[in-house]
């Protein structure tokens, strides 16, 4: 490994936009991993900018760290990810990804009506869920989650 391959946690925290604290919280979680000086000092892969990208990126997206955690359990520690070690990361991610696109899609098309029901337009309740049908498929908002 190329000693240019190394950066700081500073730097590491500039180039992400992360505070230095939330880097050591990733760390802790083992989503990234380090490397020591002689001095015990952190250097981090250069491509550890990616990888915390990735994880801010998932995180807004909704998703928690035990999911993100198994995404990226199967990039290669000590070494840069290759194209097709991000491409598993990716594929890995997509089906939650689209899952979640869906739902989100699905509620903000059912905001206007009954969501079946914790109804949100008493109007609306008696043309989508006349005398509680939604009762009969089960608990929860079935309209949205089916």
């Amino acid at each position: 490994m190329d000693k240019n391959d190394l950066i700081q946690i500073g730097e590491l925290a500039r180039r992400t936009g992360l505070a230095v604290s939330a880097i050591r919280f990733y760390e802790s979680k083992g989503l990234i991993a380090p490397f020591r000086t002689m001095g015990n000092q952190r250097r981090f892969l250069r491509s550890d900018i990616r990888r915390l990208s990735v994880i801010v990126i998932a995180q807004r997206l909704g998703l928690g760290l035990a999911e993100i955690e198994s995404a990226l359990a199967s990039l290669p520690r000590g070494r840069t990810p290759t194209l097709t070690d991000w491409q598993r990361v990716s594929r890995s991610l997509r089906d939650e990804l689209d899952s979640r696109i869906k739902l989100l899609t699905r509620t903000r098309a059912k905001l206007d009506e009954c969501i079946g029901c914790g109804c949100l337009s008493l109007s609306r309740c008696q043309i989508f869920n006349r005398e509680d049908r939604a009762a009969l498929s089960g608990p929860g908002p079935r309209f949205v989650l089916g």
